[in-house]
């Protein structure tokens, strides 16, 4: 049996070697990684000290037990293991390198969904020319009354539940939000990864996240307010 030691300088020998052969393509990020729905596992607590209210699972049905499930392991070949920690590696670069990730606590926030001439003119800009489209994932926050509101050009992430999660850049107000209400009013795009557009309006969580290191305008907007 190999010890401890000795299957650690193993792990580390075949991250070397993954990382040696990522190219710029393997660490590339896409505009659609960006725009795909990440998720927490399905025990996630959702506690005070991720940032998230302490909510009992009774409450939402979203909640899930903290129970841990341990898998039962199988053993691999040398080649399985290369592959399968290559894959590790480049997913945990990508993750590093486009740095978008929640941050601090959550509020409970009401979703829409918006799409048409309503796209036109976001009021975060006096003047950019641009616009979203219902492929951005970009949102519009009440036009008064929300003293907390995030501001302008501020990035969220939405979550309903644990498993689906995405982020959004604040772009606009919305004039036709209830004044005083936290309401989030999102692109289709946006809206549609969390739930099907018929759904129309649904509670979910928002806390804060950090900003990309990686730019695409077509998702959230110019980059320079």
């Amino acid at each position: 049996m190999r010890s401890a030691c000795t299957l650690v300088l193993t792990l580390s020998a075949y991250a070397l070697a993954a990382l040696a052969a990522a190219t710029p393509t393997d660490l590339a990020v896409d505009a659609k990684d960006y725009s795909a729905p990440h998720s927490y596992r399905r025990d996630y607590a959702f506690d005070e000290g991720s940032g998230w209210e302490d909510i009992g699972i009774s409450d939402e049905q979203y909640k899930y037990s903290n129970e841990t499930h341990v898998q039962p392991v199988t053993p691999r070949s040398r080649k399985a293991k290369a592959s399968v920690l290559k894959g590790a590696v480049v997913h945990a670069l990508n993750h590093s390198w486009n740095s978008l990730k929640g941050i601090g606590a959550s509020t409970k926030v009401v979703i829409t969904w918006y799409t048409g001439h309503d796209l036109l003119n976001p009021s975060c800009w006096a003047r950019s020319g641009w616009a979203p489209t219902d492929e951005s994932f970009a949102c519009a926050l009440t036009l008064s009354g929300w003293k907390t509101k995030p501001k302008c050009f501020s990035f969220l992430e939405l979550c309903n539940g644990s498993d689906k999660c995405i982020f959004v850049r604040v772009v606009d107000t919305c004039a036709g939000c209830k004044a005083g209400s936290k309401h989030v009013d999102l692109t289709k795009a946006a809206f549609s990864a969390l739930a099907d557009l018929d759904t129309g309006i649904l509670n979910v969580k928002m806390r804060a996240a950090t900003e990309p290191n990686e730019w695409h305008e077509e998702l959230w907007g110019p980059r320079d307010a």
